[in-house]
């Protein structure tokens, strides 16, 4: 670990007496002046668009940090979301979803029963009657909710369902492609997943013509250009949009490619990361991995520990810190990581392995 990491044994002693939030507590090893802000926060989202939501420690409401670890918009809310496209969505304390701006102000008021994060422009919300429709960023219902299901915007177009059928549907809210079948996904990188009658998977594309025959028992998103298929023999590998296999089926599992690299697991259970030629580029040796995420990826070795390596596989920040509930990943995002120490405090540390803010 660098020499300007602050260890959890001493910022957990400085955090014991810090005074208010927002001041901040000095912090000093050799000759290296660190101060991390004092906190009431105990949970906090990834960091978008250069802010994170955060939930406080005493009345779980919430809140957002900037990088600095400085609350920034208080802790006003029941929930909240991530700032996508300039805009988080947040609930109030009688249950209605609404958006607010980085300032912290009320952009879109909160009337609706569920709110979703700003996908191309638009964003799903749900009303009182359990409809699905979508907004503009003004807050303009410029799709009715009208829906029994409903999807985010991807590529172009959204998922939505009357509940007899599942139709694509442009941002104009026109039908585009029709489906009698309901196991069928959203767009990503021009074409959709579907399953047939047998449960096998293939793709359409956007003309809603199958370009890709249901021929493999499961298969993933495109991402990167390719996706990830399982083969009759339940053996993993890569397609590319033609259909054609560019990476043989012969991993146990396998994800999807991110940053140029994908994890896959080897017969004796061990995570490593291939390239798009399918070379094994940092080996099967991890216990568990996530995906690359701006240039480092989390992994976790025996001790079930986790830190971060690079694309050469060097570990480049130390392997202690603790596993996560299920559902929550190591990963960075805008250039910051969330990370749980032993003793279940939480922290924000930069690409150095510094930590950043600290949580109660």
């Amino acid at each position: 670990m660098k020499q300007r990491i602050i260890t959890s044994v001493i910022a957990l002693s400085l955090l014991a007496s810090m005074p208010a939030e927002g001041q901040t507590t000095v912090i000093k090893r050799s000759s290296t002046v660190r101060q991390v802000p004092k906190s009431l926060w105990y949970f906090g989202l990834d960091f978008s668009e250069g802010l994170a939501s955060v939930v406080n420690y005493n009345n779980f409401k919430h809140g957002f940090i900037n990088k600095s670890g400085k609350l920034v918009i208080p802790y006003n809310w029941k929930y909240s979301g991530s700032f996508m496209e300039g805009l988080a969505w947040v609930m109030d304390d009688n249950g209605k979803a609404g958006y607010i701006d980085k300032t912290g102000t009320l952009a879109i008021p909160c009337k609706w029963k569920h709110a979703n994060d700003f996908s191309e422009g638009l964003a799903l919300v749900t009303d009182d009657a359990g409809k699905h429709g979508y907004i503009d960023i003004s807050g303009t219902e410029v799709i009715p909710c009208t829906w029994k299901k409903a999807e985010n915007f991807s590529d172009g177009l959204a998922l939505v369902s009357d509940g007899y059928k599942s139709y694509y549907i442009d941002k104009e809210g026109e039908i585009v492609i029709t489906s009698n079948n309901g196991n069928i996904y959203s767009f990503c990188e021009g074409l959709a997943r579907f399953k047939d009658e047998n449960w096998n998977e293939g793709y359409i594309d956007k003309s809603g013509k199958i370009v890709i025959p249901c021929q493999w028992m499961s298969a993933s998103d495109f991402s990167e250009g390719l996706a990830y298929v399982k083969s009759i023999d339940g053996k993993y590998g890569y397609i590319d949009k033609t259909g054609n296999v560019i990476i043989p089926c012969k991993w146990k599992y396998a994800g999807s490619f991110s940053d140029g690299l994908a994890w896959v697991v080897d017969e004796s259970g061990k995570y490593g990361f291939i390239d798009k030629s399918g070379n094994l580029v940092i080996p099967c040796k991890w216990r568990v991995v996530n995906d690359f995420k701006e240039g480092l990826a989390g992994v976790s070795d025996e001790s079930k520990k986790y830190g971060f390596i690079d694309k050469k596989g060097r570990v480049v920040i130390s392997i202690k810190w603790k596993e996560k509930p299920v559902g929550h990943v190591y990963r960075f995002s805008d250039g910051l990581a969330d990370v749980t120490d032993i003793n279940s405090k939480n922290h924000y540390i930069n690409k150095k392995g510094e930590i950043i803010a600290s949580g109660k």
